[in-house]
């Protein structure tokens, strides 16, 4: 806005906001895109900000300038770092002070440092960690920013990233008992004594490991495109276990070398029924959340991990949504996840995504399903 009169291009952007920052040029069209979508338009209904071709961005809609008013400082709790601090007065177009998040740090049992933030208000949901994730910028990438948004509407959502991802500390191990002990250290520090839980993709490996070791901790699980088995630990035969085995070579070429066509390749796996930016804007995000070593040996644990020994000792009520057409992870994984559990429900989604996005029509399914059976523990909200 400040440089109305003129084109701003590209590099120029990418130069200014992310100066320092090892980023592509499809991470700017990911950020003008969730832009446009926060401000209310479209790629062709352009009224606040216009694309030139070949040129660059430029900010065109009627402004008007005042002085610039002083504004309280925001001052972050002991350990604690603000994310969003508004400098506007209260009133309309103004975001909920609610729905900002604060990160905090807690240490996990052998001393790891964990990154963590409550959000929102209502009744708890925490949400265990992706891989890979940051949730200081989950809100502003189409990947998750929907995710946040609809769970935060009413309630208050606890989120973390574990060890070696995000803002969390770099580690050279993982293993599904530190994914344990990681979500012990959040909920003690959240105050929390009895929660449900949110598993997504290979956070789903996380909540059924977390529900079968605390029984006493999770009320209800939810999980989404669960990854209970990596693809290796679920091979069958040996033509299986190649391609599993192949799957990860091209991906981990790809985030040693930068090769964008082997990163697409992985992006196509995730979204299979969107169009080839949601595999871009998925790249991007991994990129920013771990470094390549962290994100490679994160990528072998996740290729053989195996909780599936473990849904028979997980107790509470559970629900279980798949989509019919996951090319990541098929849905045979989740009608066994649905055997083994005891208390468990199994709801088959219409889509071809392995991560819901906004615009399809599995989304809206998902959040009734999810919201109603929340609701079943939660007196005067069903």
């Amino acid at each position: 806005m400040r440089h109305r009169d003129r084109i701003v291009p590209g590099k120029e952007l990418l130069d200014t906001v992310w100066a320092g920052e090892s980023v592509t040029a499809a991470v700017l069209t990911t950020t003008l895109r969730t832009l446009r979508r926060a401000i209310g338009e479209t790629g062709r209904q352009q009224r606040l900000i216009s694309t030139v071709h070949g040129r660059g961005y430029q900010f065109v809609a009627p402004t008007a300038v005042r002085p610039r008013e002083s504004a309280p400082t925001a001052v972050a709790p002991t350990g604690s770092v603000p994310t969003a601090v508004a400098d506007a007065p209260a009133g309309p177009g103004v975001a909920d002070t609610a729905a900002s998040d604060v990160i905090r740090f807690c240490r996990t049992a052998d001393g790891a440092r964990i990154a963590w933030a409550a959000t929102g208000t209502g009744p708890i949901l925490v949400k265990a960690a992706n891989w890979l994730s940051r949730i200081d910028i989950e809100g502003t990438t189409p990947i998750f920013a929907h995710w946040r948004e609809a769970l935060i509407r009413d309630r208050r959502v606890i989120r973390y990233d574990s060890r070696g991802c995000g803002l969390s500390e770099p580690t050279a191990t993982f293993a599904v008992d530190e994914w344990v002990d990681d979500l012990d250290a959040v909920a003690g520090a959240a105050g929390l004594d009895r929660f449900p839980l949110l598993g997504v993709c290979h956070g789903g490996a996380q909540a059924v490991a977390y529900a079968a070791h605390r029984p006493e901790r999770v009320s209800r699980l939810v999980l989404n495109a669960a990854v209970v088995q990596g693809r290796l630990a679920r091979a069958r035969d040996d033509a299986e276990r190649a391609a599993a085995a192949l799957d990860m070579q091209v991906d981990l070429a790809g985030w040693h070398g930068q090769e964008r066509s082997y990163l697409r390749f992985f992006g196509a796996q995730f979204f299979a029924g969107s169009p080839p930016q949601w595999w871009d804007d998925l790249t991007d995000y991994r990129q920013r959340t771990a470094s390549a070593a962290s994100g490679a040996r994160q990528l072998e644990l996740h290729s053989v991990v195996d909780v599936l020994g473990l849904a028979h000792r997980v107790s509470c009520p559970t629900l279980i949504l798949h989509s019919r057409d996951d090319p990541r992870v098929p849905v045979s994984q989740a009608e066994e996840l649905a055997d083994r559990i005891p208390h468990s429900r199994l709801v088959v989604l219409d889509g071809s995504n392995h991560l819901l996005t906004a615009d399809e029509p599995a989304w809206p399914a998902f959040l009734a399903e999810l919201h109603a059976f929340l609701a079943e523990e939660e007196p005067g909200r069903g």
